[in-house]
């Protein structure tokens, strides 16, 4: 009877020591290579796969938010034999990566999330035109993965005077009900792109595309309205201006056409006639201007407007002058009634001498006339 129950239990030990193997190659705890924790602390769960109760074990303070870090195989055992964790199969792993996830809140992000908070308040104007600056030089701030929550702000306080801010956000928290808290301080300032010029530049000099750069500048520098890159090449200042200088649009007009004593050509225009002779201009004027211009053939003085380079177009009087009256219409066109000739020389002479008179234009007019339609006579 003992033997035979010997032998039951010997048979039933020999039954069970296979499955037992099996469920031993399955549970082997495995060490991984590369390691992610969301945590402040390494646990041996992290480290290893199949670590069983053992899990929940810390064994490592975990790398700085963001970043990664190796530890190797030989110290990694070490540390789990310690712990009464044994048996761990590591392959051909040297070394064991191990990298802690974070949020990061770059430092732009913070700006422009101070930036929105405070715009069209407390007389600012478009966030995209408020410039940040943190105290301490705040650079990227990393929090703990758990903060997957938006930035929402919760207190604002600004000084228009200091242009200072003290702004309060909070983020939820996976982990935790109670949201993180961040707070900021700085100062704000609303500021324009401007034009600026990159060296001394003088009344006379034409503005070229590499004497302007942009730049943002606070908008309390800048008085008046700024002038665009677009607007400012190809136009004159107003005034010699240093290197460095915000250019306001009433800084800048168009372009001198004619220099004060400058020879010019002058142009007469009547209908029909264009004339031209030689003048010296009184004052300097840009393309449109009015300007006086002295005639150096009648040595008179005249009026015109600048029309380009060196020239300047005097308009004949004759322009708001009476037209001639038309010869009435008749039935038709005798040889007796032909219009008279013009004394071209006469009117080039006196346009030349001095601007013609109304009077003179209208004795000039060539009178116009209409030829009745009549039937042709048939042969």
């Amino acid at each position: 009877m003992i033997r035979t129950t010997i032998a039951t239990i010997a048979a039933l030990l020999a039954l069970a020591m296979p499955a037992q193997a099996a469920d031993d190659v399955i549970a082997t705890p495995m060490l991984r290579a590369n390691v992610t924790v969301t945590s402040d602390v390494v646990r041996v769960g992290d480290l290893i796969d199949n670590a069983g109760s053992a899990a929940l074990i810390a064994v490592y303070r975990s790398p700085d938010l963001g970043t990664t870090g190796a530890l190797p195989v030989a110290q990694v055992l070490s540390v789990l034999r310690a712990k009464q964790v044994i048996g761990v199969m590591t392959g051909d792993i040297k070394e064991v990566q191990v990298t802690r996830l974070a949020r990061t809140l770059a430092n732009k992000d913070l700006e422009n999330a101070v930036a929105s908070a405070l715009e069209r308040r407390f007389g600012l104007g478009d966030a995209a035109n408020i410039t940040v600056t943190f105290d301490r030089g705040v650079a990227d701030m990393r929090l703990d993965a758990s903060n997957s929550g938006a930035l929402q702000q919760v207190a604002t306080r600004y000084d228009a005077r200091s242009n200072r801010f003290d702004i309060a956000f909070e983020i939820n928290n996976d982990n935790n009900p109670a949201p993180t808290k961040l707070r900021f301080t700085g100062t704000a300032i609303e500021t324009v792109e401007v034009a600026v010029l990159t060296r001394d530049i003088d009344r006379a000099d034409l503005l070229k595309s590499s004497d302007i750069a942009l730049e943002r500048r606070p908008k309390a520098e800048v008085s008046g309205e700024a002038a665009s890159r677009d607007r400012t090449i190809g136009m004159q200042l107003r005034r010699p201006m240093r290197a460095g200088t915000p250019i306001r649009v009433a800084d800048i007009v168009k372009p001198d056409f004619v220099q004060r004593d400058q020879n010019v050509t002058i142009i007469y225009q009547v209908p029909g006639l264009y004339l031209t002779t030689r003048g010296k201009a009184i004052e300097s004027g840009a393309e449109g201007d009015t300007v006086s211009v002295l005639n150096l053939q009648s040595k008179r003085t005249l009026t015109g407007v600048v029309t380009g380079r060196g020239q300047i177009t005097v308009q004949g009087a004759s322009q708001s002058a009476p037209m001639a009256p038309a010869v009435e219409q008749t039935s038709s066109l005798k040889r007796d009634e032909a219009p008279a000739p013009v004394d071209t020389a006469a009117l080039v002479r006196n346009l030349v001498q001095a601007p013609a008179s109304p009077a003179q234009i209208a004795q000039a007019q060539i009178p116009q006339v209409r030829v009745s339609q009549a039937p042709a006579k048939s042969e």
